[in-house]
């Protein structure tokens, strides 16, 4: 095994803590050799990782991954969140005591990195210089190069971040070994996967996997599960699965701000990487922030409230990425992009990357094109031929720079002052466009309650949501009651309240058809939103919030059907009333949920009830 002392000393990592923690795990999981990382180590190892076969060339300046067949996405039942304290066990967070968790972990990680490289890479989850970068500085350890490839896009990566931490104990320890993934036992009663955040002792243990998710600790073990519960605890911020864009009026110069949470498939990425629709580009420009994550925080100074994206890149989902879907996800990974495609269709001789909905049809020649799993499309029998191309989860990683309209201030310190926090579901006929919420207590009842209907429809459940509380359900990190007393309590303390509001593209006709465009015209429903924020538009009050009035919405340049329009700006007031004893079921399930949301709850129903007589 490698002198761990002198690698550290060439690296620099003066850290006498990280030190620490790097000898003990280089110890505790047998790594050959020990290797610290940065950022400007990414040719290199981009490199050892195409002679090695991790990688494969796609195209100038981009590469292609697989990772095992059983190991392609997230797996929540797998992901726990320990501590030391019971208390700590909410409804949706998998909780299970430090105790039993590390020991287990530590366990499963002795000597499984025999052979290899351990890589050490110190991270920050933040723009330098952030206020909330003291709680964003980590330390990972892999055993997987490409893992740390994928690293240097989604963090800022250098041995700096740790060298200069006021309190040199201040850093996330997170700590990922692969395993042996053919026998893992994924998926069965057997499985051997773990992915444990200890949030109270601020250590991440990931064993058995070396994908997404699983594997880059930074993500989302740190930016969304440690960094949910290192906010409650300091009382200073929310770290939350949002989405954050600009969007400027050119004619007066002034940028909004907007944040916000969806649950899957519910069109976030899209919406954050939007450009405006053709007839309103002269005046309006859409900035990207980010798609995944968001930390929000109240500025002391000022007294406003600020996000900015912690992240340092893009791991986005493939599928459907196309010209009209997300034209800039798409400008954001071309050539010379040094962009990393996982689980996507290959052609070895070409280079070139597909996936399903990047066109209409798939490559009309198959010859050399290679599936997910590696398998020649040529070879398929009739019984596969319809088998997707792409893993349905595949994906594209690249830096935040890459993106085309990406906002000029995205990597500054200061963050960006909030102007409203928007939550999109997906339901097919309750909820209305847009509809605006001026109460925060009413705002924060909605979140908790935002969810989407499932694709497919079970026997009775149809127009029943998943519910997923600020689309924050897989990554809640303490009980969901401290978590509604913790988001009321940031936001009140602004001294302007951003407006709340809920979106929804998807409502569907009889027929079955979309009543509104989408992708790009979403912008319109967000414009009249910061209209209704300066006192501009009145819309009309409802029960469960203010909605535009048609004459409000700007539609120059959009063809729509007058009767779509009136469906999608109405509500359905006996759906409500279905869906508002639903919202008691969810609610009741949480223990310590404050009275403000309950009051709130109450609001809703006694308006509902009112407008129905």
């Amino acid at each position: 095994m490698a002198d761990v002392e002198a690698v550290l000393d060439a690296a620099g990592i003066t850290n006498p803590r990280v030190r620490e923690y790097v000898q003990q795990y280089a110890e505790l999981t047998g790594a050959e050799r020990v290797e610290v990382v940065s950022a400007a180590d990414d040719e290199r190892l981009i490199q050892e990782a195409l002679e090695a076969g991790e990688l494969q060339p796609a195209g100038k300046g981009r590469y292609y991954s697989r990772s095992y067949h059983k190991d392609t996405a997230r797996s929540e039942e797998r992901t726990v969140v320990a501590t030391n304290d019971p208390k700590d066990k909410g409804v949706y967070n998998n909780w299970k005591p430090a105790s039993e968790m590390k020991p287990l972990l530590h366990e499963k990680m002795k000597g499984a990195s025999a052979g290899k490289t351990m890589y050490v890479i110190p991270y920050l989850m933040a723009p330098a210089g952030n206020a909330l970068a003291p709680w964003g500085v980590g330390v990972e350890l892999t055993d997987n190069r490409p893992v740390v490839l994928h690293m240097i896009r989604m963090a800022r990566v250098g041995v700096q971040y740790v060298n200069d931490l006021e309190d040199p104990n201040q850093f996330v320890r997170a700590v990922h070994v692969t395993g042996d993934l053919p026998n893992l036992g994924q998926g069965t009663d057997d499985d051997q996967r773990w992915f444990v955040t200890v949030a109270d002792e601020r250590t991440i243990l990931h064993y058995g996997s070396s994908y997404g998710g699983n594997a880059l600790l930074g993500k989302i073990a740190h930016g969304l599960r440690q960094a949910a519960y290192d906010g409650w605890v300091s009382k200073k911020f929310l770290g939350e699965q949002y989405m954050l864009i600009g969007i400027k009026d050119k004619e007066t110069g002034k940028t909004y701000h907007v944040t916000g949470g969806f649950p899957s498939a519910s069109g976030k990425t899209n919406l954050a990487m939007m450009l405006p629709p053709d007839a309103l580009g002269d005046r309006y420009e859409v900035y990207f922030y980010g798609d995944d994550i968001a930390w929000l925080w109240v500025d002391e100074k000022t007294g406003k409230l600020m996000a900015m994206n912690p992240e340092n890149g893009v791991f986005g989902v493939a599928k459907d990425t196309n010209e009209t879907t997300n034209p800039t996800a798409l400008g954001s990974i071309d050539e010379n992009s040094e962009a990393i495609f996982t689980n996507v269709a290959y052609n070895p001789t070409t280079q070139e990357v597909w996936w399903e909905g990047r066109t209409k049809n798939p490559p009309a020649d198959v010859t050399g094109w290679e599936d997910w799993r590696g398998h020649l499309i040529s070879e398929r029998t009739e019984a596969q031929k319809n088998d997707p191309w792409a893993h349905p989860n595949s994906r594209f990683t690249t830096t935040l720079s890459k993106v085309p309209n990406i906002a000029p201030d995205w990597d500054e310190a200061a963050g960006v002052p909030v102007d409203a926090i928007i939550f999109g579901g997906r339901t097919r006929d309750r909820e209305p466009l847009i509809r605006a919420i001026t109460d925060v207590a009413e705002g924060v009842y909605d979140g908790l309650t935002l969810g989407a209907e499932a694709t497919f429809a079970a026997e009775g459940t149809e127009g029943v949501l998943r519910y997923d509380p600020m689309s924050n359900r897989p990554f809640m990190a303490y009980g969901e009651g401290e978590y509604a007393r913790h988001y009321l309590d940031i936001i009140n303390a602004a001294d302007e309240k951003p407006l709340f509001a809920h979106v929804n593209w998807f409502q569907r006709g009889e027929d079955g058809r979309f009543l509104w465009p989408g992708y790009r015209d979403n912008l319109r429903p967000l414009l009249w939103l910061m209209q209704l924020k300066n006192g501009e538009v009145e819309g009309v009050q409802t029960p469960v919030g203010i909605l535009p009035k048609k004459e409000e919405l700007n539609l120059e340049g959009l063809e729509i059907d007058a009767d779509d329009l009136d469906a999608v700006l109405r509500i359905d007031n006996a759906r409500w009333q279905q869906e508002i004893s639903h919202r008691t079921e969810h609610l009741e399930q949480f223990p310590n949920l404050p009275e403000e949301i309950w009051e709130a709850h109450n609001r809703v129903k006694a308006a509902l009830e009112a407008d129905a007589e």
